[in-house]
Formats: C-alpha cells, sequence, structure tokens
C-alpha cells in the first residue's frame, strides 16, 4: 500500500479524535505512542523505529503515521445508532402574517446598549414592547414561525417575566427543541407536567396514576389543572393522601384550593385547621376566613366583634355628636385562637395585644361591622374617631380584610376621595396598601380615581398606583398622567425623576395619544431653577414616548389587521 504523506500534527491528533478511548491492543498501542513521541522530539533528535538514516526519517515519519492512522481507523467497532428524534406535533395555528413576523424578528434581535449617561435615548426600547407583542398575538390565536423558536426561547431564558407568554406562543414545538437543547430545559418546568398532556378527571385510573406516582413538579401541575377543571375532584385527590404528605408539600398543595375556593372546601380545610405544620394551619385558616360563611369565619366575627364597640358616652360637640368607637384588645391568645390561625407570638416592636387584635379584625367577615356598630355603612364606620390610638391598628386591619375578601365598598371608604389632603383615605396608611385596595375595584373605577390622585397630589407617588391599572390606561387616566409630565417640565423639575413613569407611559399609554405629544417633542425654553440640560432630556424623552406610542399602534394592526 502507498501512504500519501500527511502533516505530522494531523497524523498525531486523527486517531486520538477518531478512538474513544485507549483500549488498543498493546503491541498497536506501544508503536503508536512511540511514533508520537519522535514527532513531538522532532527526528533531529530521535529517528523513527526501523529508520537508520536522519536524512530519510521525516519522510518515513510520516508514511508510518499515515499507515498507523488508516490501521487503527480501519479497527474500530461501529457504535449504536442513536434513536430517531420523534416528529415534532403539528401545530394547527395559522401562521403569522408577514409584516407581524418581520416585527417579531426585529423585537427578538433588539439589543440595546446602556450609554454611560444614563440617559435612556429616544429610540424606543423594542425589548419592552416584546411582552405586549406577545399577548396580542396570543389572543389573536397565531402560530410563532419556526425559524423564530430558537431565538424566542432564548429570549425567555433570559426573562422569566415573558416565559408564560413565550410558551403558549411557541407551542408544541418548543417542548420539542427543549428536549434537545439542556438551555431550553426550563419550558419542560414551566410547562404542566414537562409538556405532557395530563390527565383529567374523565380519566381517573390515570389521574390517580399520576397523582401517586408522579414527581413532585408533575402532582402540582396535576392537581392545579384538575382543580381549574373540577374542584371537587382535585380536592378529593388531595384528601386521599393528605396524611402521608410532607408538610412543605401540603402546604404548596393546599395553596391550589385558592382556586375555585367555595363553601364545598370548608370540611377539608377545617381538618387542616388541626395540621402539625403551623404554616399549613395558618393557610387554611387564612382560606376560611376568605369564605364569610365559614364556621370560623363565625368564630373569628364574634372575637373580633366583642373586641370592638360603639361607645355612646363619648360624643365629639356639635349639633350631630358621633359617638365614638370603643377597642378593647385581647388580653391572651387561647388555644381555640391559636388553632384558627392567630400567631401568638408578635414580631419585634409590636405590642401582644394590638398584634392579636388586628389578626381577629382581619379575619372577621366585614360584614359584622354593619350591625355591630349601629348600621352604619362602610364610609359612616370608617369616619367615626377611634378611642385611645387604636384607629391606626383597627383601619389597618379592615384595610386587609377588605383586600382579602375582595370587598370594593369597603375598599372605596377606606381609600377615601384621591384628592384627600393626606393622599389616602383614613384607613390607607401607605402607598402599597393602597394600591392593593385599588386591586378590588373595577377597571374603569380604579383609573379614575388614580386620575384623581395625579391631579390633587402629582406623578412622585403615583408610580406604585399607576401599576395597577389596566392597560391601556383609560382616556382620562391618560390624559392625568400627559398633565403631570407637562406640569413637571414647565415647572424646571429634575428629569431623571420621572424616567419610571415614562418608561411606564410608554407601555401604557393609549397609542391614539401620540397626537397630542406632538407639541411637547420640541426643546422648551429653560428656566434659571431648571436642572442643566433638562430642555433637551425632556424632548428627547418625549419623541421616544411618541415613537413607541406609534410602534405599538403598528404593531396592534398588523397583528389585528393583516
Amino acid at each position: 500500500m502507498t501512504s500519501s504523506p500527511v502533516p505530522a500534527s494531523a497524523a498525531a491528533s486523527a486517531p486520538t479524535a477518531a478512538l474513544p478511548s485507549a483500549s488498543t491492543e498493546a503491541s498497536g498501542g506501544s508503536h503508536w505512542e512511540e511514533l508520537v513521541t519522535v514527532a513531538l522530539l522532532g527526528t533531529t533528535r530521535r529517528t523513527p523505529p526501523g529508520v537508520t538514516s536522519r536524512r530519510d526519517a521525516p519522510t518515513a515519519l510520516l508514511d508510518a503515521a499515515a499507515v498507523e492512522t488508516v490501521r487503527r481507523r480501519a479497527g474500530m467497532r461501529p457504535g449504536r445508532a442513536a434513536a430517531r428524534v420523534e416528529p415534532v406535533a403539528e401545530d394547527t395555528r395559522p401562521p403569522l402574517p408577514p409584516a407581524a413576523a418581520r416585527r417579531l424578528t426585529m423585537l427578538l434581535a433588539d439589543r440595546p446598549g446602556a450609554g454611560s449617561s444614563g440617559r435612556r435615548g429616544a429610540a424606543p426600547d423594542l425589548k419592552e414592547l416584546l411582552p405586549q407583542w406577545l399577548a396580542t398575538a396570543n389572543r389573536q390565536g397565531f402560530a410563532a414561525p419556526p425559524q423564530a423558536l430558537p431565538a424566542l426561547l432564548d429570549a425567555a431564558r433570559g426573562r422569566t417575566d415573558i416565559r408564560p407568554a413565550v410558551l403558549a406562543f411557541a407551542g408544541p414545538r418548543a417542548l420539542w427543541l427543549a428536549r434537545l437543547n439542556a438551555d431550553w430545559r426550563f419550558a419542560l418546568r414551566a410547562a404542566p407536567g414537562g409538556g405532557a398532556v395530563l390527565p383529567g378527571s374523565e380519566e381517573p385510573e390515570r389521574m390517580h396514576t399520576l397523582w401517586e406516582e408522579g414527581l413532585f413538579a408533575e402532582r402540582v401541575a396535576l392537581l392545579a389543572a384538575v382543580r381549574a377543571q373540577d374542584a371537587g375532584a382535585a380536592r378529593d385527590l388531595l384528601a386521599g393522601t393528605w396524611a402521608s404528605e410532607r408538610a412543605e408539600d401540603r402546604l404548596m398543595f393546599l395553596d391550589s384550593l385558592r382556586t375555585g375556593l367555595s363553601a364545598a372546601d370548608e370540611p377539608f380545610l377545617e381538618r387542616a385547621l388541626a395540621d402539625r405544620s403551623r404554616n399549613v394551619r395558618a393557610t387554611a385558616a387564612e382560606l376560611l376566613s376568605a369564605l364569610p360563611g365559614s364556621a370560623l369565619a363565625g368564630r373569628m366575627a364574634e372575637r373580633a366583634g366583642s373586641c370592638v364597640a360603639i361607645d355612646h358616652t363619648h360624643v365629639t360637640p356639635g349639633p350631630h355628636g358621633t359617638p365614638t368607637i370603643a377597642v378593647e384588645a385581647p388580653h391572651e391568645c387561647d388555644a381555640g385562637m391559636e388553632r384558627d390561625g392567630v400567631v401568638a407570638k408578635a414580631p419585634a416592636g409590636r405590642g401582644e395585644r394590638s398584634w392579636w387584635l388586628g389578626q381577629l379584625v382581619e379575619a372577621a367577615p366585614l360584614g359584622t361591622w354593619s350591625p355591630r356598630l349601629g348600621g352604619r355603612t362602610p364610609q359612616e364606620i370608617v369616619a367615626l374617631p377611634v378611642a385611645d390610638d387604636w384607629q391606626g391598628e383597627l383601619h389597618g386591619a379592615w384595610c386587609r380584610a377588605a383586600v382579602r375578601q375582595r370587598d370594593p365598598s369597603w375598599s372605596r371608604a377606606l381609600l377615601g376621595t384621591p384628592g384627600a389632603p393626606e393622599a389616602g383615605g383614613p384607613g390607607a396608611v401607605s402607598l402599597a396598601e393602597r394600591a392593593k385596595l385599588l386591586g378590588t375595584l373595577g377597571v374603569e373605577e380604579r383609573a379614575e380615581w388614580v386620575a384623581g390622585f395625579i391631579a390633587a397630589h402629582g406623578l412622585s407617588e403615583a408610580f406604585q398606583l399607576l401599576g395597577v391599572c389596566a392597560v391601556p390606561w383609560a382616556g382620562p387616566l391618560g390624559r392625568a398622567v400627559v398633565d403631570a409630565l407637562n406640569i413637571a417640565r414647565d415647572a424646571g423639575s429634575y428629569p431623571w425623576s420621572f424616567s419610571g413613569v415614562m418608561g411606564l407611559a410608554e407601555r401604557c399609554l393609549d397609542p391614539a395619544e401620540a397626537v397630542r405629544l406632538e407639541g411637547l417633542t420640541a426643546v422648551p425654553d429653560e428656566s434659571e431653577n431648571a436642572a442643566p440640560g433638562a430642555g433637551g432630556y425632556w424632548a428627547e424623552s418625549f419623541q421616544r414616548l411618541v415613537t413607541t406610542l406609534r410602534l405599538r399602534a403598528a404593531i396592534q394592526t398588523e397583528l389585528t389587521h393583516p
């Protein structure tokens, strides 16, 4: 056989790469190792085996290496062929319109760089438009273009906030790809049952098998899926293995009963009040207190009612004297209270009696208070003075109860008017509490209240409240935000402090507002008290806002009117 000369480096590396291990016969292995040694040292220092002339040594070494390479490759045993990959399930949804597909590519490719000055620039932040694009595409029922799936999964890997929308849009192909690429395995963890079709209550045998033998994540997904379809079947499934579950698992499973919570869950939750885990007991008590007709709610109403009453002996002066609410907080936390979810040990800095009182009032049905306090409405009750500095504790507990029980009438009373000097109602002592109370109101009422708050107090404290408003913002709310931004600009306010509101406006303002904002894109004359460069920043920010709103309008058209 005539051997073609090969480079020494190729001859040395090729067999090593070709063979999975060094498990060759002893003679062949020794010969190859000798050739490698000669190549490393050089033929001027060491000659190959069987060669006497140093002049012929380089050629002889290459010939010997080529022959040995062919011999070793020819002696390899073929490996076992891997199983064929199953084809992906068909996605029957309609494809994206071409313009929308091009827009998706642009949104996924956007990688804006952060400038050293921290300025946001005039160009839209395309990656912030991706969540809205996905939400609209999912509402329209479109399927993701196959060529966009890798970029979509990469985007979802880095942003947990868009994962559910990406997986819904990507469909079965995303799970198929996730099984082939370890970087995308999060899709299998995020999908119920790891992407498998979960059995429902109509498949009792398969459902019970998965519940008893499945992994924890699969069981959580199964319980949630069954609960959404048949609340009673999910509760029965959980009750069947409840006693043998670990405490941390019981807590997670119990949390699934929030979906579709009803009076039918009360017997099971009552039994959970005797659980050996304090966290499980507390969660069961919280769920029962959200059922105004439950026995626990009745017990809490009796306890809380014994602590709060009208004191007619203390009446405020005036033609229509107002009585006072008297509070007598519990003097002890007995076993019954603890069983019903009251935590006996107060946090650091809190008095025990006020801590117990707050828990009782929070868990008592809000319907308790009108008959208990003279038939008054929630607005009239929260307007009553409270004796002995108990007002903050009492109203704070009513706030938590209104949020837990989703009671809009009590939320309105506790919020008060948006233009109140204290920037909130009698019971709302923080922006976080006001935001939670607003969440119990309807979309339009919520937007109207926040618009009134902004008109009275400006934007400095409104960011958290804007976050609970539906998108796109209703007309009055959007106009209130734009007017407040314009006032801040004219006043020469420090512009960078409004960058968060500007970013929120880009995502939440109605795109139709772009026309009204055109006049704000010019650089204004800066007053003496204005921050240096503020006028240019404001003009740049409004230009960015207008451009983003127009882009959102184009996206909406591409997806809804192809």
